[in-house]
């Protein structure tokens, strides 16, 4: 399916203003910026939301890590020479 070209851009917006008028095709500009933003920003919040679990999700393996790599090594012996 292809887009539409220059000529039924023209017909749809005319057909548009037919329908609507001018005095309410503003109203439904605004509408449609102000939902544009609110989704934009609930977007950004979930993307913001996720990367501090993530980067909480990894401070936290990163810990059990470290905490499971002391408990396996073997204790550091002294560096005296017993000669």
């Amino acid at each position: 399916m292809s887009m539409p070209g220059p000529y039924e851009l023209i017909i749809i917006l005319l057909i548009i203003l037919l329908l609507f008028g001018g005095r309410k095709i503003p109203e439904i500009a605004r509408g449609l910026g102000k939902g544009l933003r609110e989704f934009r920003k609930a977007r950004d919040e979930v993307m913001e939301e996720a990367r501090m679990d993530e980067e909480e999700n990894e401070q936290a393996s990163n810990k059990e890590f470290n905490a499971s790599r002391a408990e396996n090594e073997p204790p550091a012996e002294s560096e005296e020479n017993n000669d």
